[in-house]
């Protein structure tokens, strides 16, 4: 298993260092840095600190994806689907949690917010072109692949 040291500040005392749930976890637990609960009407989009700030490497980035249990039991997502750290980011890591569900739902201190993946990526060098190189699939976009 890969493992590379990234280097993270806590912003607050309080604050909790991302931890992994399993041996094979693919993403870290974000944790909320907050003083009291936050309560986060349907519809309704709270920006969640997390008290930390970290050094992702250079050819990687941070992903920030929604953790399962909370989108399943209290319908709490990142607004943005996904987000994304840069590694010449410093600030603070927060998350924008969306209500998707059609009650009030509270996040208590210390509690896992979000998961991170730390990820290799390609800068492209985007070239334009007059024809791309043709393939079995082609143009066939959403839902063409396993139609006979």
């Amino acid at each position: 298993m890969l493992q590379e040291k990234v280097n993270v500040k806590k912003l607050k005392d309080d604050a909790v260092i991302p931890t992994y749930g399993s041996e094979y976890a693919a993403g870290a637990d974000l944790y909320a840095c907050i003083e009291e609960c936050i309560t986060i009407e349907p519809g309704e989009t709270c920006l969640v600190k997390t008290g930390i700030a970290m050094e992702i490497p250079v050819g990687y980035a941070g992903l920030i994806y929604a953790r399962s249990g909370l989108a399943t039991k209290k319908g709490l997502a990142p607004a943005n689907k996904v987000g994304v750290i840069d590694a010449d980011y410093r600030g603070e890591i927060m998350v924008p949690l969306h209500n998707h569900s059609n009650k009030k739902a509270t996040i208590e201190p210390k509690e896992r917010i979000a998961q991170l993946v730390i990820t290799p990526f390609l800068t492209a060098m985007y070239t334009e072109v007059e024809e791309l190189n043709e393939t079995v699939r082609g143009e066939g976009g959403f839902g063409s692949t396993g139609r006979k």
